[in-house]
């Protein structure tokens, strides 16, 4: 685990307390999210790659072979 940040998420009018961790590690690029409910949520993992490239960061579209 590389980093490890709290969060919240709303569950109808309350507020509910979220654990989110992030690791870096070697291999082909790609988002993983665990922990959802449902399987429409999947597409927060566009909206992860939109935010990362709004942000200036750049996302590897292949891996890189050195």
């Amino acid at each position: 685990m590389l980093a490890r940040v709290w969060s919240a998420s709303i569950v109808g009018i309350d507020a509910v307390k979220v654990g989110v961790e992030v690791d870096v590690s070697g291999g082909l690029p790609g988002i993983v999210i665990l922990g959802l409910p449902d399987a429409a949520i999947q597409e927060s993992k566009e909206r992860v790659r939109a935010t990362l490239k709004n942000a200036g960061f750049a996302f590897p579209m292949k891996k890189n072979c050195n």
